[in-house]
C-alpha cells in the first residue's frame, strides 16, 4: 500500500434534522442464483488452536457469490479465521425481495444453536427487522447487528443491537469535493425510481446538488433500466454500454458519473476508460467492484488480497489511460462489514470492546484494513432531532488509481454543517 494510515471513526454528531427515517438505499443486483443454506461445518475450517479457549458462536448472514460476493468473502475470511466451531454462514436468497419468508426464516434459524452468541446481517436486506425481531422474543441474549440496513432506521435501530451503514451524507458532499479536486466541471448521477425512492440516495442527491452549486460544478441525472425488473441485468447493461458514450459526448469528458447500481457499474467503467470521464467511486466501492470485469481481470483465489488486488486494477486502470480519473476504497466495503462486524461481535462476546462505542467498532474494522483511514458519525433523524445511540453511518478515504496512485484525504475534510440538514 502507499501510505500508512491509522483507522478511526470520528465522533463527531450530525446536526438535528439531518436524516429523515427512511429506506437505506443499497444496491442490488442480480436476483438469479440459488437460495444458499447454512455451511456445513464439515467443509469448513477447524478452529486454530489459539482460539479453542476462547469459544464464541457467531453467525453471519450475506447475499450469494453472485449476489454480494465481497460481503460473502468477508464473511469466509472470518470463518477460515476462526473455524466452523466458533462460526457459522448463511445465505439469504438472491430473489429476497419476493422470498421475504425464506429471508426471515434463514437469519431465525441461525437462533436455534443454543451456543449462538451474536448475529451479523449483511447486507440487511428486508426481512431482518422482522427476522430480529422473532430472534429477541426468544432469545434476547442474542447480539444482533445490522450492516448496510435497506428497511427504515427508525424500525431496525429498535430491535438490533447495533446498526452500520454507509455514510450517505458525508459522501454525498465529498464525492463532489473530490471530483471538483480532481477538474471536474460537471457531475452525472445515475439511476432509477426505485433507488430514487430510498432515503438515503433520494438525500444523497439533494446534498450532491447543493455541493455542486457550491463548488460552481453542473448536476445532471441520467435515468437506466432498473435490473430487478424484466430487463434483468443483462438488459441494464447493455443500455448502459449503448447510452454512456453519449453521455460523455453530452457532458464532456471532464465530468464524473456515479450510478447508484452494482450492475450499472461495470459497464459504464468500461465505457469511461475508453471514451474518458472520471468515476469516483462506486456506491458501494472496492477495487473489486466493476473493474475487473471491465479491464478483464481475474482474481479467482485472490479476492482476498487487498494489496495484491489494488496493484493488479492500478496497473491495469493506468495501462488503459484511466490515471488520475478512476477511485475506490481500498478495502471492499462490503468485504469490511462482513469480517469488520463479526470482529466486533467477538471482541464484545470476549468483554473487550463495548457493542456501540465508536472506537471499539473503529479498532474492529481495522484490524484487518491497517491502510484504510475510516471516519464516521451518529445516525440523526432529521423529524425528531433524535441522535441514535446504536445507528452509525461510515465512510472510507478514496484511492484514486494513478502512478503513482493517492488517498485524497477525504476522512480529514471538515463537512459543512448545512448538509446536516438537507433533504
Amino acid at each position: 500500500m502507499k501510505k500508512k494510515i491509522v483507522s478511526i471513526l470520528a465522533g463527531m454528531l450530525m446536526l438535528a434534522n439531518f436524516a429523515a427515517c427512511g429506506s437505506e438505499g443499497s444496491v442490488t443486483v442480480p436476483e438469479t442464483s440459488p437460495v444458499q443454506v447454512t455451511e456445513p461445518a464439515e467443509e469448513a475450517q477447524a478452529a486454530p488452536e489459539d482460539n479453542t479457549e476462547e469459544h464464541f458462536r457467531i453467525g453471519i448472514v450475506t447475499g450469494s457469490f453472485a449476489q454480494s460476493e465481497d460481503d460473502r468473502r468477508g464473511a469466509e475470511a472470518f470463518l477460515d479465521k476462526y473455524g466452523a466451531d466458533n462460526v457459522t454462514l448463511a445465505v439469504y436468497p438472491d430473489n429476497f425481495t419476493d422470498e421475504p419468508d425464506v429471508t426471515i426464516q434463514t437469519i431465525v434459524n441461525l437462533a436455534d444453536d443454543p451456543e449462538m452468541k451474536a448475529i451479523i446481517v449483511n447486507q440487511a436486506v428486508d426481512g431482518t427487522t422482522e427476522a430480529f425481531r422473532q430472534i429477541k422474543e426468544k432469545r434476547p441474549d442474542i447480539i444482533c447487528i445490522a450492516g448496510e440496513p435497506y428497511e427504515d432506521f427508525c424500525d431496525i435501530e429498535e430491535v438490533a443491537d447495533l446498526v452500520v451503514s454507509s455514510d450517505f451524507v458525508g459522501r454525498g458532499y465529498l464525492m463532489i469535493n473530490t471530483a471538483h479536486e480532481l477538474g471536474c466541471d460537471t457531475f452525472v448521477h445515475i439511476s432509477f425510481e426505485r433507488h430514487l425512492e430510498y432515503e438515503s440516495i433520494s438525500r444523497r442527491v439533494a446534498i450532491m446538488k447543493a455541493a455542486c452549486e457550491e463548488f460552481g460544478m453542473k448536476f445532471e441525472m441520467e435515468e437506466a433500466p432498473d435490473p430487478t425488473t424484466d430487463v434483468g441485468v443483462p438488459g441494464a447493461q447493455a443500455y448502459i454500454l449503448e447510452h454512456a458514450p453519449k453521455w460523455v459526448d453530452k457532458y464532456g469528458t471532464n465530468t464524473a458519473f456515479f450510478c447508484t447500481n452494482d450492475a450499472h457499474t461495470e459497464p459504464l467503467i468500461k465505457v469511461l476508460l475508453e471514451k474518458g470521464g472520471y468515476f469516483i467511486e462506486a456506491d458501494l466501492p472496492s477495487p473489486l467492484m466493476g473493474y475487473p470485469g471491465a479491464l478483464d481481470l481475474d482474481f479467482t483465489g485472490d479476492a482476498g488480497d487487498f494489496d495484491k488486488v489494488l496493484n493488479t486494477v492500478e496497473d491495469a486502470v493506468v495501462n488503459a489511460g484511466g490515471a488520475g480519473r478512476f477511485g475506490t476504497w481500498v478495502y471492499s466495503y462490503g468485504y469490511s462489514m462482513s469480517l469488520g462486524l463479526a470482529e466486533h461481535a467477538r471482541n464484545v462476546i470476549l468483554g473487550e470492546s463495548d457493542l456501540t462505542n465508536k472506537d471499539d467498532i473503529a479498532k474492529a474494522l481495522g484490524s484487518f484494513a491497517e491502510d484504510a483511514e475510516w471516519n464516521g458519525s451518529r445516525y440523526t433523524d432529521a423529524v425528531t432531532g433524535k441522535t441514535s445511540d446504536n445507528v452509525y453511518l461510515v465512510y472510507q478515504d478514496t484511492y484514486i488509481f494513478g502512478n503513482p496512485g493517492r488517498y485524497m484525504g477525504i476522512t480529514n475534510v471538515e463537512i459543512p454543517e448545512k448538509y446536516f440538514t438537507i433533504y
